[in-house]
């Protein structure tokens, strides 16, 4: 795509700006971009007088061997405490933290003296079964309230916890043990997923068999669903006996600012997972922070529910971490958004109030899909900011969104950040921002971000590159768990002083900063570079499009072939001449370099359950290759219906 097509695409886009209402009564306001360009460390400094410091840091930022930084180093805090206690002892106990909403109908609200009680409980638990400060605890829960405690419980006690995402394999559940040495795993015999019971204990002590994870001694199960499993005496436990039986009170032990919170571990395509490690202080602050900013979030009177799943980094940083260092009043939703019916999420809004929303493009564009009339039955009125995150969000996709979910009045932040920077770096802020659909504009206060192109210098306006990070942020990842070498190869090698995101983008006139996805979801077709988003996004402004996925097959004459994957609104048939209709649209939109050389029409997508389309599965059907490992996906079966679809998929030149 050029870069006149380019800054076509973005002039074109519309410009929101936030309410009134949202401006008058703003957390943050364009001041604050100036004071963090005034004194940058100063500005976090003042950021970390949000957490409660059982030893105030007198030094911000150590940066004294990069790319290894410390944060408020000389600094001591409790996150539990944070997160949980001195809400209790500020007055708030009565206040809900938690309205868990389990996908058969089932509900709980968890106050925070509640919450309190659980996670000293829990906390108690885990020293009766050995765990000590350092300790490592693998969590592989499904969406209930007892995963949250269980990583509150292990940051009460200074035991990195590693969760381990509810759907993956035996084997990449045993990997994720061995690698980070862990010696209890915290399960369930199940979850309910999609209207029917989903076992996880068989999977643990499956992953157990391996000699890896050989190592664990105690394995603590959560009752659930009430399935029948397999037990082990003397290594399983009941979550309700053990945890059940301690005492209520617990002290907090101050930690030091650097002492590690957590592993995650990336779910990368190949090679060994990396175990992002990101520490306590400045994860905090910033997580804290951000959720404070970008969410405008007043804890006294909203009701906040992010969409994500805790086995990734969106459920540490926006379900767990930062909400509750604020106070805040959530939801926790166990299901899916289908089950029992398309509306359900629209249900839980209406239930609980729900005054904050943020999840991901794709779902978004899967109830694009579903249609405009069922958000419709709901009443979505007590919504005033929404949110996205995960993906870029096409512009077709964002201006739904505000309309059919916020009414046309609620500003719509798109946040761009990664499991390894810990949290939010690029968003609107919802009372400052002209908001332009598909963008996430702006570098956060205190945030450092630019794109450069191949030699790392910056790009002009209206144009395009890499996404890189020029200054050290409280939240970054301080290294890949037992693996510093690599935490320099893959992150710090690319350009000189510069942390590379692994992500391609685009500024447009005004400097706004436009994400282009991952580089290698960057194709090459006849020496030009094109953005698997931008095909995306134009595809999906046809108004026969509910979804996209596109991806670069290896083509003899243009290096890579353009072949996209698409789902039909409404799941209406395919018409005589629609792969050529939407060809010549997507020709006129980006230009003919862009116009995909296949486009098979399917019922469903490949994704995981955190909503992310598997684009290498979809890259080995477009080559004939044998699949991949479709493990992580939500329904394997996909991949079959889509494979069935192959001899009429092909529309060429």
């Amino acid at each position: 795509m050029s870069n006149e097509s380019l800054a076509n695409l973005m002039t074109e886009s519309r410009r929101f700006a936030p309410p009134a209402e949202v401006v008058a009564g703003a957390n943050v306001t364009a001041a604050a971009y100036d004071a963090a360009a005034e004194d940058r460390l100063g500005f976090w400094a003042e950021q970390a007088q949000r957490l409660s410091w059982a030893q105030e840091p007198t030094e911000t930022l150590d940066w004294s061997n990069p790319p290894f930084a410390k944060w408020f180093a000389d600094g001591k805090l409790n996150v539990a405490y944070n997160c949980v206690d001195r809400h209790v002892e500020a007055g708030n106990g009565d206040r809900v933290a938690i309205h868990f909403e389990g996908e058969p109908g089932d509900s709980r609200a968890i106050t925070y003296a509640e919450l309190q009680r659980e996670v000293s409980q829990a906390a108690n638990a885990l020293i009766e079964l050995g765990v000590a400060t350092g300790d490592r605890v693998a969590i592989y829960m499904p969406m209930i309230p007892e995963a949250v405690v269980a990583m509150l419980a292990c940051a009460r006690i200074g035991a990195p916890h590693s969760v381990v995402f509810g759907a993956f394999s035996a084997d990449a559940l045993a990997t994720r043990i061995e690698d980070g040495d862990a010696r209890v795993v915290i399960t369930s015999d199940g979850g309910y997923r999609r209207g029917a019971p989903s076992a996880l204990k068989p999977t643990v002590d499956e992953a157990l068999t391996r000699p890896g994870a050989a190592k664990v001694r105690s394995v603590v199960v959560v009752r659930r669903t009430g399935q029948d499993i397999p037990w082990t005496e003397g290594r399983d436990l009941w979550w309700h006996e053990v945890v059940g039986r301690q005492s209520e009170e617990h002290t907090p032990e101050a930690f030091d600012a650097e002492h590690p919170l957590y592993i995650l571990y990336t779910s990368g395509t190949t090679g060994k997972p990396k175990g992002i490690l990101h520490t306590t202080g400045g994860y905090l602050t910033q997580t804290a922070y951000t959720h404070h900013a970008v969410f405008d979030l007043k804890p006294e009177t909203d009701v906040y529910w992010c969409t994500a799943d805790i086995g990734w980094v969106t459920g540490h940083s926006y379900i767990v971490y930062g909400p509750l260092a604020n106070g805040a009043t959530e939801v926790l939703y166990e299901g899916t958004p289908n089950t029992p019916h398309n509306g359900r999420w629209w249900e839980i809004v209406e239930k609980y109030g729900v005054t904050i929303l943020y999840t991901a493009p794709t779902a978004i564009r899967t109830c694009m899909k579903w249609g405009d009339d069922i958000p419709a039955r709901f009443d979505l009125s007590s919504l005033r900011v929404l949110g996205s995150v995960g993906e870029p969000i096409n512009p077709e996709a964002w201006v739904w969104y505000r309309k059919h979910i916020g009414g046309e009045r609620t500003p719509v932040v798109d946040t761009w950040w990664q499991t390894e920077t810990g949290a939010m770096m690029i968003s609107p802020l919802p009372g400052v921002t002209l908001a332009k659909p598909g963008s996430a504009q702006t570098p956060l206060p205190g945030i450092s971000a630019t794109v450069v192109d191949d030699d790392g210098n910056e790009v002009a306006n209206g144009f395009g590159g890499y996404l890189t990070l020029t200054e050290p942020w409280p939240s970054m990842l301080r290294t890949i768990w037992g693996d510093d070498q690599r935490f320099l190869d893959t992150y710090w090698s690319r350009f000189e002083g510069k942390y590379f995101a692994g992500d391609g983008a685009k500024k447009d006139d005004d400097g706004d900063i436009w994400l282009l996805g991952r580089v290698d979801d960057v194709m090459l077709v006849s020496g030009h570079n094109i953005s698997t988003t931008e095909v995306e996004s134009a595809l999906v402004s046809h108004p026969r499009i509910a979804e996209a996925a596109v991806v670069g097959a290896t083509d003899p004459q243009t290096t890579q072939a353009i072949c996209a994957f698409v789902i039909l609104r409404g799941g209406a048939p395919q018409e005589e001449g629609l792969i050529e209709e939407l060809r010549a649209h997507v020709s006129k939109e980006l230009g003919p370099i862009a116009k995909p050389k296949r486009i098979l029409a399917v019922d469903e997508l490949p994704k995981t359950r955190s909503g992310k389309i598997m684009r290498r599965l979809l890259r080995d059907v477009a080559e004939n290759r044998e699949l991949g490992d479709v493990t992580t996906l939500t329904d394997p079966a996909v991949m079959d219906l889509i494979q069935t679809k192959l001899p009429s998929a092909a529309s060429e030149d």
